[in-house]
């Protein structure tokens, strides 16, 4: 139906004049019409919609390309539906990863900046574990040919988690008590868990880069061990996943750890972390310690530790847990610890 407004004729078409009973009620006193010149609201059929007459047709009914709907969702989808909102979308996901990269490099910039004591807490603990149980108790009669190739790879895999740990856990703690430092971060434009996650990229890179001044050191410093180039790739990617897990661990224990008491914490996990973790031994060798192998197998570095052995042990060389185990574990831990860590960050960022 269309509502329409027409003056109302005759049947043959012809406008009366003004004579008549009619004329006269329509040429006095200007009172409201009526009879043939009264405006009458009539309801045109939509199939007379197109014939001809002297007044013009107001309708609201939608013509016969589409059938009629709600105006206001219509419009909102087709918005949501154009290429302008879709690329509003995208940039606004680029900006974000954008910014992540410049918070990023700008904590890589800054560890440029204090190198010299980045190098001393990176190398003062390991050298001293390769120079005394590799070298010293060797000379001394005290560990059998060999271990020295054992050693190595573990106290490699042990850097990279450790100081990744260290990188992610400690800065946590002091940024959400003393400096709040993070509240500058949790003011960009980025998700609050990109902000977690970057606290964990930047602890693992850390830890890669701590792991590799190791090889060099250890090369020089012990004798009879070798490092077979043609594993480069590999042991590249097995150690960003140990700074990665150890990332993780540290973001879970920087931000459930009351920073009041971060000195404790640390002393009450980073060693059982360090003597659990195969480092100083292969995992397969403790088959006769049933239990202590078994506690070692929870423990995120043994898989890390694990390994670097099989890749850089000859195969006549001590067992070792297969690598897909090893990246498996690995991977597990870094969602367990990763989830848990974004909450716990999510939670003292709300405080």
């Amino acid at each position: 139906m269309t509502t329409s407004a027409t003056p109302s004729t005759p049947a043959g078409g012809a406008r009366p004049s003004g004579g008549g009973a009619a004329g006269a009620a329509t040429s006095g006193t200007g009172d409201k019409p009526s009879g043939a010149d009264t405006l009458v609201i009539t309801a045109v059929p939509a199939a007379n919609k197109t014939a001809p007459g002297p007044g013009p047709v107001v309708g609201t009914t939608p013509g016969p390309a589409g059938p009629p709907g709600p105006a206001g969702p219509k419009t909102t989808m087709d918005s949501a539906r154009s290429p302008g909102a879709k690329g509003g979308r995208h940039r606004r996901r680029a900006g974000r990863w954008r910014t992540f990269c410049f918070i990023l490099w700008r904590d890589i910039f800054v560890t440029g900046r204090e190198i010299a004591p980045f190098l001393g807490q990176v190398l003062v603990e390991p050298f001293f574990i390769l120079f005394v149980f590799g070298k010293v108790l060797g000379e001394l009669g005290y560990t059998t040919p060999g271990f020295e190739q054992v050693l190595l790879p573990g106290v490699v895999a042990l850097n990279s988690f450790l100081v990744a740990l260290q990188n992610t856990a400690l800065p946590l703690a002091i940024d959400f008590s003393w400096t709040k430092e993070i509240e500058d971060r949790l003011l960009a434009p980025i998700p609050t868990a990109l902000v977690a996650v970057e606290k964990a990229i930047f602890g693992a890179i850390r830890g890669l880069i701590g792991s590799l001044i190791m090889i060099p050191i250890g090369l020089l410093l012990l004798d009879n061990v070798s490092w077979p180039l043609h594993t480069l790739p590999q042991t590249l990617g097995i150690l960003s996943l140990g700074g990665l897990v150890g990332g993780c661990v540290g973001l879970t224990l920087g931000t459930l750890a009351p920073p009041r008491h971060i000195s404790i914490v640390f002393a009450m996990t980073l060693t059982p972390i360090m003597f659990t973790g195969a480092t100083q031994f292969p995992w397969q060798s403790l088959s006769d310690i049933r239990w202590f192998q078994i506690l070692c197998a929870f423990n995120p570095l043994t898989y890390v530790s694990e390994a670097m052995r099989g890749l850089l042990l000859p195969p006549e060389g001590p067992d070792s847990i297969p690598l897909w185990i090893c990246i498996s574990a690995i991977g597990v831990a870094c969602l367990v610890y990763g989830f848990i860590g974004i909450r716990g960050f999510n939670k003292r960022a709300q405080d």
